[in-house]
């Protein structure tokens, strides 16, 4: 069932009043963020843009590692809140669907937990591609319609966020969107966090920058997973 239509004012001033009312709670903990950074082997120097950026908690494990980081979000209170943690970071009010960017400019993308609230996702990949380089890695965390929490509590007793435009696809449909729109799918994960939340108790597994956590496979059918990790490159360009 597709998510009931909204328009872009109306998306944006739900994720004002969240951010506004919730703040960093909104967010898993900043810890939950590093493992994307290093997913993408991004590395000291190089450039990565953070779609729908929230408070910028991908910019600050980004910075650590002396990777360069940029953000952009829909709301401006999440902008707002990104630039009091990070006081000088390249962080902007803006839209997926156009982004303020020029060609060629990030040598990763990422966009985690946002892709599937996007009103045109199709445009907004192309818009990631067009600000890319042609190696450029993308990591994107989606939510997958294929679960009970989905399809009985959200859809079936009516529980999805109409204002901030909360939708999911199957595995099958996301990977259908990423080839048409460009990509090549190098790997897809179960999302970490279940396992890093248990894992990251002990205080010597927390993550520092320079080292590497541990990256979990899926004990049960992906297609089961609640969110999905997509690591993507772009068709035809060298792994």
């Amino acid at each position: 069932m597709p998510a009931p239509p909204v328009s872009q004012a109306e998306v944006a001033a739900w994720f004002d009043a969240t951010y506004r009312q919730k703040g960093l709670r909104y967010l898993r903990p900043a810890r939950a963020y590093p493992i994307f950074v290093q997913l993408l082997g991004a590395r000291a120097g190089e450039r990565l843009l953070d779609v729908a950026c929230g408070a910028g908690l991908v910019l600050a494990a980004a910075r650590e590692r002396g990777v360069v980081p940029s953000g952009v979000d829909l709301s401006g209170e999440a902008i707002a809140l990104a630039q009091r943690l990070l006081p000088g970071v390249d962080a902007q009010v803006g839209n997926a669907e156009q982004l303020p960017f020029a060609d060629g400019t990030f040598d990763h993308v990422t966009c985690l937990g946002s892709l599937e609230r996007f009103l045109d996702r199709e445009r907004a990949l192309r818009e990631m591609a067009r600000v890319a380089k042609p190696t450029a890695r993308f990591c994107f965390l989606v939510r997958n319609a294929s679960t009970l929490v989905w399809r009985f509590w959200r859809e079936g007793l009516g529980r999805r966020e109409v204002q901030g435009h909360q939708d999911a696809c199957t595995l099958e449909q996301w990977r259908e969107l990423f080839t048409r729109t460009g990509f090549a799918v190098e790997r897809v994960l179960p999302d970490q966090w279940p396992r890093q939340r248990w894992r990251q108790l002990l205080p010597w597994w927390r993550p520092r920058p320079g080292r590497a956590e541990p990256v979990a496979g899926s004990l049960r059918p992906l297609r089961w997973c609640n969110e999905l990790v997509f690591v993507l490159r772009r068709a035809g360009a060298p792994r």
